[in-house]
């Protein structure tokens, strides 16, 4: 108890939120420790902010002493479907493997939007209105040579900043956040500012102990998660 209650007072003195290396001592279980992780890393996901995250995880130890890839081996796919999340393996190359984490009504929503259907198309998808074969090209572009830039539509971000990174829009680089901002930069800023809460309130709820497993649950306890949502359809 004495660790839990010293993760937070040790993070406020730096003026940070909590980390994950900050606290991923405080679940000695395996799972516990792979659940913690994801949780912070699909706090935006699970919170309704965002449809996907992109989680990579590597095939070393961690700060925690133990080496998530091979957790995830054991205890991913329980953990995704406790959540109510689903997962598709984008690329398992051994020594990582890249995950899209996502919510099948949120990400569902967004690639039903006639808007995003077009970006896709012009992409090259050939099957932009079929969910599944959605995903199937994306896995099978992150799979070959290069990486597919489009993946910032699957991420919630907001169209005018995928386009105009692509260079697909003579809109103009307007300011760098967590991803590239092109255009008026308002909405995108407003999108981060909320991504952020959900990750900070996250962090919170770990570092002081919360149960990781319970914190892995879409929608946990977040009464602002079709608020959220709207952010990223709005986008498209």
């Amino acid at each position: 108890m004495d660790r839990i209650e010293a993760a937070v007072p040790a993070v406020a003195a730096r003026g940070a939120r909590p980390g994950w290396q900050d606290f991923s001592r405080l679940y000695t279980e395996d799972r516990d420790c792979l659940a913690s992780f994801l949780a912070l890393e699909l706090a935006e996901v699970l919170r309704g902010a965002k449809p996907a995250n992109l989680v990579c995880l590597a095939n070393k130890r961690r700060s925690c002493g133990r080496n998530l890839y091979l957790l995830w081996k054991e205890h991913g796919s329980a953990l995704i479907e406790a959540s109510g999340l689903k997962v598709r393996v984008l690329a398992d190359r051994g020594t990582s493997v890249l995950l899209l984490l996502y919510s099948r009504d949120a990400l569902g929503s967004l690639l039903a939007q006639k808007s995003v259907r077009v970006i896709l198309r012009k992409a090259g998808y050939a099957e932009p209105d079929r969910f599944e074969a959605v995903l199937s090209e994306l896995e099978q572009r992150v799979e070959g040579e290069g990486f597919p830039h489009e993946i910032g539509v699957f991420l919630g971000y907001p169209l005018k900043d995928v386009v105009g990174f692509m260079g697909w829009a003579p809109i103009s680089f307007t300011c760098q956040g967590p991803w590239k901002i092109f255009g008026n930069p308002a909405p995108s800023l407003e999108l981060a500012e909320n991504h952020r809460k959900c990750r900070c309130e996250m962090s919170l709820q770990l570092a002081s102990g919360c149960n990781p497993l319970d914190c892995l649950k879409k929608n946990n306890g977040c009464g602002e998660s079709t608020q959220a949502q709207q952010y990223f359809l709005s986008a498209a």
